[in-house]
């Protein structure tokens, strides 16, 4: 049961907090707020808080720019890292229209309509993610770079003193735990400076409300250690990236449908067909999953990110996996996207896509159990195994095609994300970079 305005109140009082931030994120999963005092509190319970629309990435006109946001008070927690005595909390917020209806361009109410979607047949969706990031060093003025701490020589699963971010990493871990996170395991990853916190699964939209907030806990822990936490997919040519592995399954009444453990991989026909509709619509899936430019720096052969679209409940490099943990943990792992991508969205995504492999039960492809870790698009091609877009535009292309992830998103989304995502591609294709300038600049 949700929190009462009356139980929000009291808890403000009890623990001397005097500021509110009201968050929100915006149509490409930037989190966003507006903070309100102690005095405002009940008044934003009470949904009368409203911002400027027109301001917001992917939101809407001018015309029609005043919207109001709507706290979920099961959300309510009060940040640590702000000082004890004025404390400030936050609640993530639903963003209503002036009319008082759920606003079609509102991320969280897209995963919101996938989630009833999954309810009318029977389900809840669990998602666990695990989200990779790098701590680089700041400058003298606090901005971010590329450059590591000299004595980070890390890899994976190393331990300090070369894992010169285990401080940090710690912490943050701490300041998680303040917050009610339960944290699985955190470890140093495969590039030097590279890090992973894995937390517990739960139903999809705490989850992704968890992924929001971990990743701005993240980044405020860091700053405190001198550090830039980054969520960019691929910030170093020459080491792995950084991606948000989704491990899923379907319940009803609080049961794992997708365990059997009759089957040989473990997985019931409920989680094949599952996996059926998550291959169906990947391509077009991947524009949401990996969002940025740089998304697709990381999907190439080498560096521990699939490129072949195939599964297997034996080889790590295929794009789902099967994991070898079952039973009561039976899941099926989606190892393409990235932590860029805006969860709320990328979560009512596959969750349709895999609905509908259920609906109509959509058998997937052959598992593949080879290694795919270095091979190409023509290789791969050769194998019988499709591959995922290979930039942006291809992957835009494909959501645009696909009429059932259209649909989940909404004309209104559909709209604006293609948009905005072919202009970032076309910005980046006018763009000349220092690869060119060394490659090109002299020779001709």
């Amino acid at each position: 049961m949700e929190r009462s305005v009356e139980e929000i109140l009291q808890l403000a009082e009890e623990e001397n907090v005097e500021f509110i931030r009201l968050q929100f994120t915006d149509l490409f999963g930037n989190l966003k707020n507006m903070a309100v005092t102690a005095r405002e509190l009940e008044k934003a319970l009470n949904n009368e808080v409203m911002f400027d629309g027109a301001a917001i990435d992917g939101f809407c006109t001018e015309e029609e720019s005043d919207m109001y946001l709507y706290p979920d008070r099961d959300t309510w927690n009060i940040l640590p890292w702000r000082p004890q005595h004025g404390k400030v909390a936050r609640m993530i917020c639903d963003v209503y229209t002036v009319a008082k209806k759920p606003f079609e361009g509102d991320p969280r109410r897209v995963l919101k309509r996938a989630i009833d979607e999954a309810a009318a047949m029977g389900y809840t969706f669990h998602v666990g993610p695990e989200c990779e990031f790098f701590l680089f060093r700041t400058d003298e003025d606090g901005r971010p770079t590329t450059v590591t701490e000299e004595a980070e020589k890390a890899g994976y699963f190393d331990i300090g003193p070369i894992d010169a971010g285990e401080n940090a990493r710690r912490d943050m871990v701490l300041t998680l735990e303040d917050m009610g996170f339960e944290i699985r395991s955190s470890h140093h990853e495969m590039a030097p400076a590279q890090h992973e916190i894995d937390f517990a699964h739960d139903e999809a939209l705490n989850t992704a409300d968890n992924v929001v907030t971990f990743k701005m806990a993240v980044k405020t822990i860091a700053r405190r250690h001198g550090q830039h936490a980054t969520f960019m997919p691929k910030p170093r040519e020459d080491n792995n990236g950084s991606g948000m592995h989704l491990n899923m399954s379907l319940h009803r009444d609080g049961v794992n449908v997708f365990r059997n453990d009759d089957s040989p991989e473990g997985i019931s026909d409920e989680a094949r067909y599952f996996m059926g509709g998550l291959i169906k619509h990947i391509k077009g899936m991947t524009a949401v999953l990996n969002p940025l430019v740089n998304s697709y720096k990381r999907l190439v052969p080498g560096y521990d990110a699939p490129v072949g679209i195939s599964w297997s409940a034996k080889s790590r490099s295929s794009m789902i996996r099967i994991p070898a943990d079952r039973g009561a943990r039976a899941r099926l792992e989606l190892k393409s996207p990235d932590s860029a991508a805006n969860p709320y969205l990328a979560f009512a995504l596959v969750l349709s896509a895999g609905l509908d492999g259920i609906r109509n039960r959509i058998e997937p492809p052959a598992a593949v159990d080879a290694d795919l870790g270095k091979k190409n698009a023509s290789e791969l091609m050769a194998m019988g195994v499709d591959s995922l877009p290979a930039n942006l535009f291809e992957a835009v292309a494909e959501l645009k095609a696909d009429k059932l992830l259209c649909d989940t998103l909404g004309p209104h989304i559909t709209a604006l994300y293609t948009e905005g995502k072919i202009r970032e591609y076309t910005e980046y294709s006018a763009a000349v970079s220092a690869w060119e300038l060394n490659r090109y600049l002299y020779k001709y």
